[in-house]
């Protein structure tokens, strides 16, 4: 996921979801970034939290016990989810709204119905894939079509497709 996010030194990464917070320390370790995760399970955020302690990045990670539909994620420059498709689609208003225009967005597996990624990756080990979704309009109000038209592609099967 963070590959296909083109993770970088300087990125704010939120992770929507995060649960044990593998994401979060990864993206904080390798590529020494800021990052925080977000989930409701209060349980996840404690884990989340020894796994930063593990890996010693809890100086640029922090979990929070939100509602991610509340969660304010506007300095994001990358926000990854492992979300069902129907929360996934009831997320998308909130990234629209959100999110400055070039964030970039990677879902794993699931996906955010005819919104179509800019590039997916298919692993063969796994029937999952992590899209790389159209990023944020330069005006809010474009409410993306430009890129979805010129985007808009159904890939009939995992077979079909390696990288785009």
């Amino acid at each position: 996921m963070l590959k296909l996010a083109n993770v970088h030194k300087g990125d704010i990464l939120f992770d929507l979801g995060s649960g044990d917070g593998r994401i979060v320390v990864t993206a904080a370790k390798q590529f020494g970034i800021r990052a925080t995760g977000i989930d409701i399970n209060p349980v996840r955020i404690a884990e989340a939290n020894e796994n930063a302690q593990k890996n010693g990045v809890t100086g640029l990670v922090q979990f929070r016990n939100e509602d991610l539909f509340e969660a304010d994620i506007k300095d994001a420059s990358v926000v990854t989810l492992y979300l069902l498709t129907s929360l996934n689609l009831k997320l998308r208003p909130k990234l629209w709204h959100d999110l400055k225009p070039g964030t970039r967005i990677v879902s794993q597996t699931f996906d955010m119905g005819d919104w179509e990624p800019e590039s997916r990756k298919w692993w063969k080990a796994t029937p999952s894939f992590c899209g790389g979704f159209p990023r944020a309009p330069r005006r809010r109000s474009e409410a993306w079509r430009g890129t979805l038209g010129a985007l808009a592609r159904r890939i009939s099967s995992p077979s079909e497709l390696v990288t785009r």
